[in-house]
């Protein structure tokens, strides 16, 4: 696993997503340059949408082959549909209902009015995860993973003292008793979050800076879930002028 980690500082929210926008477009087009296809991971939350949207309003969005794109959620609220909570709605209404993805390439988890229940919504994820994966493996290559890290330190939904954090043998999983509402989720396990190429964590304000800080100082994955965040490749904290205020000034990257 790779131990080059970047933090990279914006002065304020909105250029933060400006920046992440500009880079995934740029990385995109490498990417695509190098395979047929590329497995995005989405996230929900405010900067996770914000990021989103500032793709879809970015002059160079159009230079992307969006056909060629499949795009996948790291966790997902156990909720209806259309719930505001989903993740998956959030991504449609800032991104994928305005560029011209491919619908058989995009991979929500399942909703909770779909007729199935939590345990067997996992399987079905996991199942579609091995459906799109190479020979022998059981989830695609991700080219970049986008991660939201909550005030707590959690990614996804791998909380601090939950044992999903530690679950090693399963790709999807779900989530009965999250400490943030609602209670029911699904999330990727730690095996595969870690499986990305390119880990791209985006926060922003005061409440975010002292996860940052202790997953930089090597807080126990148990205790502080986005200190297990690495990516084989890249591992990278997009974040703004608050959220860096425990970052030591020799982890902050000029540029990229």
């Amino acid at each position: 696993m790779t131990t080059d980690r970047r933090v990279l500082v914006s002065p304020d929210k909105e250029a933060l997503a400006g920046s992440v926008a500009a880079r995934f477009i740029t990385k995109v087009i490498d990417i695509l340059d190098e395979f047929d296809e590329a497995h995005i991971v989405l996230t929900g939350g405010t900067m996770g949408s914000a990021v989103l949207a500032a793709i879809r309003t970015s002059a160079a969005s159009h230079t992307i082959d969006w056909s060629r794109l499949h795009f996948w959620w790291g966790d997902e609220r156990f909720v209806p549909k259309d719930d505001a909570d989903r993740n998956e709605l959030q991504a449609r209404e800032a991104l994928l209902d305005h560029v011209p993805v491919d619908p058989a390439k995009v991979h929500p988890f399942p909703a909770s009015d779909e007729g199935v229940a939590l345990d067997q919504a996992a399987v079905l994820y996991a199942e579609e995860l091995a459906a799109a994966a190479p020979s022998g493996a059981g989830y695609p290559r991700f080219d970049i993973m986008f991660l939201g890290v909550g005030p707590d330190g959690h990614i996804a939904s791998l909380f601090p003292g939950h044992d999903e954090i530690r679950i090693t043998d399963a790709t999807v999983v779900p989530v009965r008793n999250s400490p943030k509402p609602p209670p029911e989720r699904l999330t990727l396990t730690l095996p595969v979050i870690q499986s990305a190429d390119r880990i791209w964590m985006v926060l922003a304000g005061a409440d975010k800076a002292s996860a940052i800080g202790l997953a930089l100082a090597g807080a126990s994955i148990d205790e502080v879930p986005v200190a297990g965040a690495e990516g084989r490749k890249r591992t990278v904290f997009f974040v703004d002028q608050e959220a860096a205020a425990e970052v030591p000034e020799s982890l902050i990257a000029p540029s990229y």
